[in-house]
């Protein structure tokens, strides 16, 4: 039942050296086919270089991420993304992102990623696999996930595992009668573990078999392009990026919903804020 052995890997955010580790394990672990599920791109110093290394594969297919999309919808300035982003400062590793991939005539490759992929074996139940979920890849799969949604997804996919990314940790649960499976994060992961994150699925005669793998990488060198690439520079979320890699936590997210909360502007000062009352 080919093929055997499938590496899943997503949430990448231009982070090279975390990919290159993650691709070192997956052939040594004998996988025969990669999925990209989404968000390839940003974040990180390397879109460029993440972007290049995998479309330069012929045993890769990809799954749009919620990433992937913001470049090339912020290139247009799309409507989609509320207006006043794009004069805002705080975007600034976004703009500078966009930037890149452009040059690199790379930012409208994502445009005929789909929004799924199917994983199918004689015997198996099918595996659907989305970023987030088939109709919305800002909302992560994992056993925190309502059951309802869970069930409503089988039911309309006919798929008995699902596969989702987007919330940066790793996830394996049984969710009423469907496994649910999150391949956590290779370029930035939020659990406090700073290695590379990636799932490798077996078809088996007994089933799939599952691996929630963790790789580790030396930091030092994606840690010092955010210096010398510039993109350090270009903004407070560009620090966040780099802080949320030396930590392995989520803190642009928190600290968006912090500035909400208190109704504080996007800024340095509010940043050490944040931190502060982070303790």
């Amino acid at each position: 039942m080919p093929p055997v052995r499938i590496a899943v890997l997503a949430d990448i955010h231009g982070n090279a050296d975390a990919l290159r580790a993650v691709l070192k394990d997956a052939a040594e672990q004998g996988a025969e086919r990669l999925i990209v599920n989404g968000d390839v791109v940003n974040r990180g110093p390397d879109s460029v270089q993440v972007m290049e290394e995998l479309l330069a594969r012929d045993d890769t297919s990809f799954v749009l991420g919620n990433h992937d999309d913001l470049l090339r919808l912020w290139h247009t300035r799309s409507d989609k993304l509320p207006q006043d982003w794009y004069d805002d400062p705080f975007w600034g590793a976004t703009a500078w992102s966009t930037e890149q991939l452009h040059a690199a005539g790379l930012l409208d490759v994502p445009g005929d990623w789909p929004l799924t992929a199917r994983l199918s074996a004689p015997g198996l139940p099918d595996v659907l696999l989305a970023h987030g979920t088939p109709d919305d890849y800002r909302r992560g799969l994992s056993e925190r996930t309502d059951p309802a949604l869970v069930r409503r997804i089988a039911d309309e996919s006919g798929a008995g595992v699902l596969v989702g990314s987007h919330i940066h940790r790793q996830a394996d649960a049984l969710v009423g009668d469907v496994r649910v499976l999150n391949t956590g994060a290779v370029g930035s992961s939020a659990d406090g573990d700073p290695r590379a994150q990636y799932l490798l699925l077996t078809a088996t005669p007994r089933g799939w078999d599952v691996q929630l793998r963790r790789v580790p990488y030396d930091r030092s060198g994606v840690l010092r392009r955010f210096e010398t690439s510039g993109l350090l520079q270009t903004a407070l979320s560009a620090q966040i990026f780099r802080d949320e890699l030396l930590t392995a936590r989520s803190l642009y997210t928190p600290y968006w919903e912090w500035t909400e909360g208190q109704g504080e502007a996007r800024t340095a000062e509010s940043w050490q804020r944040f931190r502060g009352a982070e303790g």
